[in-house]
């Protein structure tokens, strides 16, 4: 089975509409130029026509003055001249006649009859009565002439318009049509392009996604179809992978966390004294191994954690949310945390609803409130402050605590740092807060920043910046 390929596709298209659009402006061409032959023709004709009539008036005008000098006069010189010019009128004569069509019908015979009958006149010794009847016969025939010309020409001009009309309604037809048929190639072309695209578009979203359940397939022009083929390969493979990615994160959750859960029932029961009351050095050291064993378990569930998030970042889940609802949910969910600090929490937001991933940001915002509720004075105020700049919605969350040092803002967003300014009470912190927070915004095309404030103690402060439509 032949299959195009999109190349051809699209040569195939630009070909059809370009003969479709050429056949059109050849069609106006021709009907121009047989137009313009038929106005010159018409044109030659009307201009022979007018011109031998008048010639043949000034003829007659000629004639009729030699024979009454003729007449009166008997000179044969005036019967030559006489002759002469009856010569040159039957020429006009022949032109008149020669015209297409039978222009004048049958006035020139009659003319060229009525011409010989006054040379007879003249040749045979007629009289002068007989002489000016015929004469005035020849005069209302060139009035007659003239007359029968001017409709010709009247009729030929109708004639030429009419066909001009004719023409313009079967070119107007011709070239709707070649439109219409190049709107239709180039709708059927975008049709069959851009589906496999729209396909292509759809199976990159599933990817970045990490929906790999379902196959990926493409119609369309051959090589959008090989295209698609190495996307579900690489579907398949990116399955793969993952699947091992979470194999691997599974099998080292269980490998250190059972040996570590053995390390702590050891631990408990060197503490317990099951086995033997221990002396002060051996309590001491005891102490050290738990505090060591809790710290690593720590590190390794916030680790899963830091995973979890960084693989939940790419499912990214839409829809329309109030802005002061998402803020008043995520200073909920912590409350009995501010009560318990006699903390006070400042909302500022615009009553606006925006589409937004609803539960990747409230996770951003737990984590700050968290950080900046452990880190505040007691009695102390947070602000958390939206706003909208340019589709984007930035999010400010500023406490009053100790602030970020100036040697750790480079780094307070790498995982498992913690910053050097202490909190007011203690805390238990893996310090993967705010790398989730970065996770999840670079997921949604936003970031996390960390507003530098001049001197010390002056607080914290992060904004997060996430672009949102309304």
């Amino acid at each position: 089975m032949i299959r195009i390929s999109f190349r051809q596709s699209m040569l195939a298209g630009f070909l059809m509409i370009a003969l479709l659009l050429s056949w059109a402006a050849v069609r106006s061409w021709l009907v121009v130029e047989a137009f313009v032959d038929q106005s010159r023709r018409g044109n030659e004709q009307a201009l022979l026509l007018s011109t031998s009539i008048q010639e043949l008036a000034e003829r007659t005008h000629d004639l009729e003055r030699g024979a009454r000098q003729y007449m009166v006069l008997h000179d044969p010189a005036l019967r030559e001249r006489f002759d002469e010019n009856l010569a040159l009128a039957l020429a006009a004569v022949d032109r008149l006649e020669a015209v297409p069509g039978q222009a004048l019908a049958t006035l020139p015979t009659a003319w060229r009859e009525m011409a010989g009958q006054v040379g007879a006149i003249l040749h045979e010794g007629g009289t002068r009565s007989d002489l000016a009847a015929r004469l005035a016969e020849l005069a209302d025939l060139n009035g007659q002439l003239g007359q029968q010309g001017r409709h010709w020409i009247e009729a030929q001009n109708q004639a030429l318009l009419a066909d001009l009309e004719r023409n313009r309604l079967r070119l107007t037809w011709q070239v709707v049509a070649a439109v219409a048929g190049a709107f239709v190639v180039a709708l059927a072309m975008g049709w069959w392009l851009v589906r496999p695209i729209r396909a292509l578009e759809r199976g990159i979203e599933r990817l970045g996604e990490s929906r790999f359940d379902e196959a990926m397939t493409v119609r369309g022009p051959a090589d959008l179809r090989r295209v698609g083929r190495r996307l579900d390969w690489l579907r398949q493979r990116l399955a793969e992978l993952e699947a091992d990615r979470e194999r691997t994160l599974r099998h080292v959750s269980h490998e250190l966390k059972t040996p570590l859960t053995a390390l702590r029932e050891g631990i408990a029961l060197l503490q317990e004294g099951v086995v033997g009351p221990l002396a002060g050095s051996q309590t001491e050291v005891v102490d050290i191994l738990q505090h060591n064993v809790m710290t690593l378990q720590g590190h390794i569930e916030s680790l899963l954690r830091l995973n979890a998030a960084a693989f939940e970042a790419r499912r990214l889940h839409y829809r329309p949310l109030i802005l002061r609802r998402l803020l008043a949910d995520a200073v909920q969910a912590r409350e009995l945390h501010i009560q318990a600090r006699n903390l006070r929490v400042v909302r500022e937001a615009p009553a606006v609803t925006l589409a937004l991933d609803g539960d990747k940001l409230l996770v951003v915002l737990d984590n700050l409130l968290s950080n900046a509720i452990d880190f505040s004075p007691d009695g102390g105020t947070i602000r958390l402050e939206a706003s909208l700049a340019d589709n984007r919605l930035c999010i400010d969350c500023i406490d009053q605590g100790p602030g970020v040092a100036a040697e750790d803002a480079e780094r307070i967003f790498d995982p498992f740092v913690q910053g050097r300014s202490a909190p007011p009470m203690p805390r238990q912190g893996s310090g993967v807060g705010l790398s989730i927070v970065r996770e999840l915004l670079l997921a949604m095309g936003g970031r996390v920043s960390l507003v530098a404030e001049p001197g010390a103690g002056r607080g914290a402060h992060f904004r997060v910046e996430v672009p949102c439509e309304r």
